[in-house]
């Protein structure tokens, strides 16, 4: 494949890395938000857990979006190009963003604010539908072929530094600010802040070259006209397998962070502020995880890696209730956090080469798109919400019922799944 320059190298990390590092940042945002004080700003009038129910819900609305952004941005980034539907993708994502910070609340509007704050959501949703196939493609489309699953980690890695800056701006403003001033505006201020990260997102990649994949295939007439079409008659097997060997990923990832927080504080006896330093601290192990499993991945296969972790997914489904039991128990919760980012952070890495390398250059971007945002529906957009009434229901041991489920489906997707480490990217 044709090779770029040293620069153009780190160009590229950095345009992969900073977009999925603003998306988590705003997703992380809107998270800590809808955990921890939209249930007061925008459903006041419920009771506590229906109204953290509702927000949560909220929560998952973008989910149900992304699917459509992955549609939307997989067409023309199929058609045009990795380098404009991501600069566009990043906009639609940030300006929706920063307009959460702007809403009013029950108090002021009514349920107008909580309405507008799902028509935020949604947009947003759209946004990130195109974000993260388009970075790993970048990345992944200017990678030595021995090296995919490795610079298939860098977008991976933004995932840990938005979460990283995001939960510590929160817990600064926690930290500075009355409780009552947080519910007035300080939770405002990570939306704000978000303007600053995309300003910088844009400026990188309005100085990112196109990949030379899609190069090649442009100049070979290798482009469709009809990306989402094809994808769906030739690769609709690869989108249900990528969908599943997802699924249990994302479920896990948002019961270590969203659920994880609205459950520690309001039924745990931990604050804000310590369940944001325990997170803050696991998630430097997550992007550790996601480094090395990568590099892993790319000696001795994708498979090998990602099955061995979904198999311990199960597992970690069915024991980690136990390791809650109690109140402020910091023993339970840091084993909690420990062991599931270890888990956590393997999934996620090499996940980063899977997805891309299910499909041929033409449909790369909607195949990958479709397959990642699909996997977020199934797993992230309810499952905080499903586990919060299942436990409601059924206890806590209920509580890793949903993520157990799609742990499963994930074993079976892999093992139905061969090898693609060594498949010819060019194609």
């Amino acid at each position: 494949m044709p090779q770029v320059s040293q620069s153009s190298v780190k160009t590229v990390i950095v345009a992969s890395m900073i977009g999925t590092a603003v998306e988590f940042f705003d997703f992380y945002a809107y998270g800590t938000a809808s955990a921890a004080y939209f249930p007061k700003v925008f459903f006041p009038q419920m009771t506590p857990v229906l109204a953290t129910v509702l927000s949560l819900l909220t929560f998952g609305v973008a989910f149900v979006a992304r699917p459509v952004g992955s549609f939307l941005f997989g067409h023309f980034g199929d058609r045009l190009g990795r380098k404009k539907t991501l600069v566009l993708s990043m906009l639609v994502m940030g300006v929706a963003t920063v307009a959460i910070g702007f809403l009013p609340g029950y108090a002021t509007v009514g349920v107008w604010g909580a309405l507008l704050l799902c028509v935020c959501r949604f947009v947003q949703g759209i946004g990130l539908g195109g974000e993260w196939s388009g970075a790993v493609l970048v990345a992944t489309e200017n990678a030595p072929a021995d090296k995919r699953a490795l610079y298939g980690a860098f977008p991976e890695v933004g995932a840990p530094i938005g979460f990283f800056l995001c939960n510590g701006l929160f817990f600064l403003l926690a930290n500075s600010l009355t409780e009552q001033q947080m519910l007035a505006f300080g939770w405002r201020v990570p939306f704000l802040v978000s303007a600053v990260l995309v300003v910088i997102g844009l400026y990188v990649r309005r100085h990112l070259e196109e990949t030379p994949l899609f190069k090649l295939a442009q100049e070979n007439d290798n482009t469709t006209k009809t990306p989402l079409k094809e994808v769906f008659q030739s690769n609709w097997k690869e989108i249900v397998k990528g969908t599943f060997i997802m699924g249990g990923t994302y479920a896990m990832f948002y019961t270590l962070t969203t659920w994880s927080l609205a459950y520690a504080t309001t039924a745990l006896g931990f604050s804000h502020s310590e369940m944001l330093l325990l997170l803050m601290g696991a998630i430097v192990e997550f992007a550790v995880l996601i480094m090395t499993t990568s590099l892993l991945a790319d000696k001795i296969g994708r498979k090998k890696v990602l099955l061995t972790a979904t198999v311990a997914l199960v597992g970690f489904s069915v024991v980690f209730p136990y390791f809650l039991e109690g109140q402020h128990n910091l023993g339970g919760m840091l084993l909690f956090l420990g062991v599931g980012f270890v888990i956590m952070g393997t999934l996620y890495g090499p996940v980063g080469a899977v997805l891309p390398e299910l499909f041929p250059t033409k449909v790369r971007y909607s195949g990958a798109g479709i397959t990642y945002n699909l996997a977020a529906v199934i797993g992230a957009a309810v499952a905080p919400s499903v586990t919060t009434w299942l436990i409601a229901r059924h206890g806590l041991h209920a509580a890793g019922l949903y993520m157990l489920v799609l742990a499963v489906a994930s074993v079976v997707a892999w093992l139905t799944t061969k090898e693609t480490k060594d498949i010819d990217y060019t194609k």
